[in-house]
């Protein structure tokens, strides 16, 4: 008698704890470790934190991709997680003087705002299913290597003008992409699907 080769997935979640959300839950283990490095100095394991941090946001992209181990959890997981280590990275080299004020303010209010109109779809649309844009993945690259840029600085000398560049670069696609994720949230709301 052949044996019913049918899966039948019980796990919550749909199977949770696989090695792509293993590898964000410890990207979110690392956010604190990161701020205890910088508070105390170390700014050299700061950064060997924050890029084996990054690796993990790669390497749990990939796999999920391909091992087809995608999952509702992830979906929100992972995003979150990256906005987690971003904004921690900005507000803690700003509190200790490596990255202008103003600069976290505006990284700040952009997923501030975004995570609101996101909140507000959800609550007045029943399906809802906001991907991330280029723009935007183009924007978080532009962050991270910018707070590399930062933690390089704290133990390297950087080039002034090089540094200007990362900056102006990542605030344009910060600007830019706050206000094409606020249209998309005005014509999704007014019935609209986001392109």
């Amino acid at each position: 008698m052949p044996k019913d080769r049918t899966v039948v997935n019980r796990a919550p979640w749909g199977g949770a704890m696989n090695i792509p959300n293993l590898l964000t839950v410890v990207r979110i283990l690392l956010v604190p470790i990161f701020v205890d490095l910088i508070v105390y100095g170390y700014s050299g394991w700061a950064l060997l934190v924050f890029l084996g941090a990054g690796l993990t946001d790669a390497l749990d992209g990939m796999i999920a991709r391909v091992l087809d181990q995608r999952t509702t959890l992830g979906r929100y997981l992972d995003p979150l997680a990256d906005k987690l280590l971003l904004v921690t990275a900005f507000v803690v080299l700003s509190i200790v003087g490596v990255i202008p004020i103003w600069v976290t303010i505006i990284v700040v209010s952009r997923d501030v705002i975004i995570s609101i109109g996101t909140l507000v779809i959800h609550l007045l649309r029943e399906r809802v299913n906001i991907m991330p844009t280029l723009m935007g993945k183009a924007t978080t690259v532009a962050q991270l290597v910018y707070v590399v840029a930062a933690l390089l600085g704290m133990t390297t000398p950087m080039a002034p003008r090089l540094v200007g560049v990362v900056l102006a670069v990542t605030l344009g696609l910060t600007i830019v992409s706050g206000l094409h994720y606020m249209f998309r949230g005005i014509r999704m709301l007014g019935g609209g699907e986001a392109t």
